[in-house]
């Protein structure tokens, strides 16, 4: 308990120092983000990804952490994420890359073993799913940390359940990381976690998740594994869906999230980023009484319904302007200039 203390300390305090010491080559460096008419830095991501390997490796080097289990493979398989979401926050890599990297790593790490191959594959495909999923997340000031440090506490606390005190470490460590980043990321947000910290602390949370329900049933499991990404999976659901039904493609950026949508209702930013984090942290605690079976599957029904409501409702929120129509005699847009 008390190297769990010591970590979770040592990473918050250790991630905003950094986050903050990392802004201003960030910027030199043009590793940023267009946010509100302002450039935002993305060193928060690179800071949380070093520091939570620095305080796990450090906790292994001094032998005063708990088993590793399957943390370290985690760990390093996140650290290979990273990278490639560094490589798309400089290069602007397509989704794809991105997905597909993300495959190969999650193909890497999950427990077969334990989850059979097909179930295993299944596994790896949702991991691809929340790690885009948790990136598009990154696009609303303090939005990713706090919806990130409610999934890290979930399956930390479902790893504990099933004694994997190495798993458990690592989340507890990653979500005091986050903790650390949502001090710099709060609105009007100094930093971002870009694509390599959005893209691994995704990856450590949702192979985190398999690993802490491997063994368990496959449907159970997929409804404790849904709950405990609940946020993820409506901003996910709603984003696709809205996509699709403008004639959009569903890999083109745009303001479709949760987060946009609330602010079209009248939230401020600093709303909408506490409203689903509380959706998030009620999906977390429905997930993780289920899995210790202290209530029933049945109860993971009412968060796939909460989603369906909540997707259909913000469906409804326009926020995506009328198609520009294209002139037969002219074979560019016509360009309209606002008054």
């Amino acid at each position: 308990m008390l190297y769990g203390i010591t970590a979770a300390a040592t990473a918050l305090l250790l991630t905003a120092l950094l986050a903050a010491a990392l802004r201003t080559p960030a910027l030199r460096l043009r590793l940023v983000e267009r946010r509100r008419q302002r450039d935002v830095p993305l060193s928060g991501g690179v800071a949380v990804v070093l520091v939570t390997g620095l305080v796990v490796g450090a906790g292994e080097w001094l032998g005063v952490a708990p088993p590793a289990g399957g943390a370290r493979a985690v760990l390093v398989a996140a650290g290979a994420v990273a990278l490639l979401g560094l490589a798309g926050d400089v290069w602007r890599l397509r989704r794809r890359v991105l997905a597909a990297g993300t495959g190969v790593a999650a193909a890497c790490v999950v427990p077969y073993g334990e989850t059979g191959v097909g179930t295993g594959l299944l596994a790896v495909a949702w991991v691809v799913v929340v790690v885009l999923g948790f990136r598009g997340l990154d696009h609303a000031d303090g939005l990713a940390g706090t919806v990130g440090v409610v999934m890290a506490f979930g399956v930390a606390a479902c790893a504990a359940v099933e004694v994997m005190d190495g798993i458990a470490g690592l989340m507890s460590v990653l979500a005091a990381a986050l903790t650390g980043f949502l001090l710099h990321n709060w609105h009007p947000a100094r930093v971002a976690l870009g694509s390599c910290g959005s893209m691994s602390a995704g990856f450590v949370i949702a192979v985190g998740a398999v690993y802490a329900r491997a063994g368990s049933g496959v449907v159970e499991s997929a409804g404790v594994l849904f709950a405990l990404a609940a946020v993820v999976a409506a901003d996910v659901v709603l984003v696709l869906g809205a996509r699709r039904l403008a004639g959009r493609g569903v890999g083109r950026g745009g303001s479709g999230h949760l987060a946009h949508r609330l602010r079209r209702l009248g939230l401020t930013a600093p709303g909408a980023s506490l409203l689903l984090g509380i959706a998030a942290l009620s999906g977390m605690l429905i997930g993780v009484l289920a899995h210790a079976g202290h209530i029933g599957a049945g109860a993971l029904w009412w968060v796939a319904g909460g989603v369906l409501v909540v997707v259909f409702t913000l469906s409804r929120v326009p926020v995506y302007g009328p198609r520009r129509s294209v002139s037969t005699q002219v074979s560019g847009p016509l360009r309209v200039r606002n008054g």
